[in-house]
């Protein structure tokens, strides 16, 4: 009977101990992931892996349990990687324009985690390789050592870092403009968001040149819209129907130039190249065809 009392007791602890890892070990998982549902999911079946074995013999809990998460995060993004190859070519599913629509996930709880990495950066790191994205994630979010992340990967700590080197180029991207210029751009693309989210239309006129042209991909329009539209009134006026979609709606580098992705969830379903003139956006064209989304060089505008 005494056995069986130390044992409740051991697991009780263990248990106390996972708890106050949770919060982390979601932070990570969530990051990796870049879905609530799948990251609350890793996090409980890290918690089985954990009471299967004796406590006792793990030196190091954190450490421990954050390999744990990210070697099942790691198995996700690879069957998850994989069935992307099978669905090439496919008609892409439903667009997910609710937040947390069919991820199983509380869209309050979503909204907050999507803010706390950064939309921009979401959409990213969905571009990244697995093995890519734990390297990046684990040494630039969480300083995690490369000595740690290597066997995670199964790379040496070289190799590791070569990953996580070359996931950092694609997140940081490489502007095509120079820095004054990259930084006003953004300024007036951060206006046309702001005034987009706001419906405020005179907002909209102040950003859009007078005649501003904004092409779109058909999947991007509703049914037999037109997929040009020319002047300032009549793009502003279109602009605040489509409003709601600002919502989700981040700036980012689009092919090296400020631009904007819509992502609901940190998906990405929308990307907007946008042409800056003198402090106005001259033309903007909207992409949402997913084959040439894919082809789009993204990357997270800094500072």
């Amino acid at each position: 009977m005494h056995g069986t009392h130390d044992e409740n007791g051991e697991h009780e602890e263990l248990a106390r101990r996972f708890e106050e890892q949770r919060g982390q070990l979601r932070a990570v998982a969530y990051r990796l992931l870049g879905s609530a549902s799948e990251a609350e999911d890793a996090v409980q079946e890290a918690w089985l892996r954990l009471s299967r074995v004796d406590g006792a013999t793990v030196d190091n809990l954190p450490a421990w349990l954050r390999t744990v998460v990210s070697r099942i995060c790691l198995d996700l993004l690879r069957s998850r990687a994989a069935r992307r190859e099978e669905l090439v070519g496919q008609q892409p599913p439903d667009q997910p324009w609710e937040d947390g629509a069919g991820d199983g996930a509380d869209p309050e709880q979503e909204a907050v985690l999507v803010e706390s990495v950064g939309r921009a950066l979401l959409v990213v790191l969905d571009t990244l390789g697995p093995a890519e994205r734990i390297a990046f994630v684990l040494h630039d979010l969480f300083a995690v050592p490369f000595e740690q992340i290597a066997p995670i990967v199964e790379r040496t700590p070289v190799a590791a870092k070569k990953l996580a080197s070359r996931a950092r180029h694609r997140v940081q991207g490489a502007p095509v403009l120079p820095g004054a210029e990259l930084a006003r751009h953004r300024r007036v693309v951060e206006a046309f968001l702001a005034a987009s989210r706001g419906g405020d239309l005179a907002g909209l006129l102040a950003v859009l040149a007078p005649d501003v042209v904004r092409r779109a991909d058909p999947a991007a329009l509703p049914a037999g819209a037109a997929l040009e539209a020319r002047g300032a009134q009549l793009v502003a006026t279109e602009t605040l129907v489509f409003g709601r979609r600002a919502r989700w709606a981040a700036s980012a580098l689009v092919d090296g130039t400020v631009g904007v992705v819509v992502a609901p969830r940190g998906r990405l379903v929308i990307a907007l190249r946008v042409t800056v003139v003198d402090d106005r956006i001259a033309a903007y064209e909207v992409i949402a065809d997913p084959a040439r989304l894919a082809r789009l060089e993204l990357a997270v505008l800094g500072g």
